[in-house]
């Protein structure tokens, strides 16, 4: 369909809650309601200008009030325009936390749906995998929740915007004298409206991450049909490992956050990007704990599987091992079939092969790859600041050096 309905909606022609090609961390809750009203409730259609609205609503006072009381480029130790933090923050960090709502509405769906479609989930279990739809799905609508998400970006939220945002000079939204910091004009609009808002996004993905490792919690709960032989070394279970790529961007959202948060210190500030390694490690970590924590809750069906199969297969391959053995080394009598191009040989290799997958296999739905890729989406905002490093001469004579 090209617009989608509000999930809550009753309507015949919608699927089921339960339904697995229904499933979606993004289409619902009181904010999808809204946006739905407003038109733009379909968000591979509308993405762009949802972008657009949320980062104007952030942005764009700011630059027209920092115009008008003049410290866009001047007045003030810091202006507006020379504010790296503010523009990653409303123009990267939150086109990337939208942007992330339709990767990991496209990627999820079809994880979801590969538990059935792979024979994972058996008939008798196919209720308790639909109660776990559902359940997700009620948690994703629950008007409380995001509600109580409001009230903490209102009330202990704006604890950390003030003690941790605010420089030690004065800038366009505080005056900075003796200790105390004073908000401007524009300085109301930043604490109260722009920084709520990304807050409140930011909030609202770690919630759906909950949401998220709930469901997998559950589904681990319900006996799987698991494939010792399958070729992805988890058993049938590598696809799970496509949920991780999805949150790349709320990833590389997280790290341009504190790598804006980083740079303003280094300019104004006099810090060093060296002093800030344990912060950014500390992400990284925090990063990857988010995203491939929930998918360990099949570590012990996949060790199991991998225990039971080394057993049974290791049994099947001794008793064809030993007839292979008689019937080739310890006797002549080979029914008259010739060695060179025998089915036995190769049949003898096949089972080689499947015990040598069951003792590759994975105790986790993730490659180490996909762990390098994830913590690169994390840093990778932070290489620009390892030109900080380094003055501009030298960095010169290096370029120079390696030109010529």
């Amino acid at each position: 369909m090209s617009h989608h309905r509000p999930v809550t909606s009753p309507d015949p022609l919608t699927p089921p809650l339960s339904d697995p090609g229904n499933f979606s961390l993004i289409l619902g809750g009181p904010l999808y309601q809204l946006w739905s009203r407003a038109h733009l409730g379909d968000i591979e259609v509308h993405i762009r200008r949802r972008i657009l609205i949320l980062c104007g609503i952030c942005w764009l006072p700011l630059l027209l009030l920092c115009g008008w009381e003049g410290s866009l480029l001047k007045g003030v130790a810091v202006p507006f325009l020379l504010d790296i933090e503010t523009h990653v923050r409303f123009l990267i960090c939150v086109s990337l936390l939208v942007f992330a709502e339709l990767i990991v509405h496209q990627r999820i769906r079809g994880i979801v749906s590969q538990f059935v479609e792979r024979g994972l989930i058996s008939p008798l279990s196919l209720p308790r995998f639909h109660d776990a739809i559902r359940s997700a799905m009620s948690w994703r609508n629950s008007i409380p929740a995001e509600v109580g998400l409001i009230l903490c970006v209102f009330s202990m939220g704006y604890f950390i915007r003030t003690s941790t945002f605010t420089l030690e000079s004065s800038t366009w939204y505080a005056t900075f004298n003796e200790g105390h910091s004073t908000l401007t004009l524009p300085g109301f609009w930043f604490f109260w409206v722009s920084n709520p808002i990304i807050q409140f996004l930011l909030l609202r993905w770690l919630y759906r991450l909950l949401i998220w490792a709930r469901f997998l919690w559950q589904v681990s709960r319900i006996p799987l049909a698991l494939m010792p032989t399958h070729p992805d070394r988890n058993c049938g279970l590598g696809f799970l490992g496509g949920s991780a790529y999805a949150y790349s961007p709320l990833l590389t959202a997280l790290g341009a956050q504190l790598a804006g948060f980083i740079a303003n210190r280094i300019f104004y500030d006099a810090a060093v990007l060296t002093a800030y390694k344990p912060e950014i490690i500390l992400l990284a970590g925090f990063g990857l704990l988010l995203v491939l924590a929930p998918l360990t809750v099949f570590t012990p069906h996949i060790l199991a599987a991998k225990r039971m199969g080394l057993r049974e297969y290791g049994a099947l391959a001794a008793e064809y091992s030993r007839n292979f053995e008689r019937r080739w080394l310890r006797t002549a009598d080979r029914d008259g079939e010739s060695l060179l191009g025998a089915s036995d040989i190769q049949s003898l290799a096949d089972f080689g092969n499947a015990y040598a997958v069951i003792k590759e296999i994975r105790p986790m739905p993730f490659s180490r790859d996909m762990f390098l890729q994830l913590i690169f989406a994390t840093v990778v905002p932070f290489l620009p600041l390892l030109l900080t490093l380094f003055s501009f001469e030298a960095l010169l004579d290096r370029l120079v050096g390696v030109i010529f």
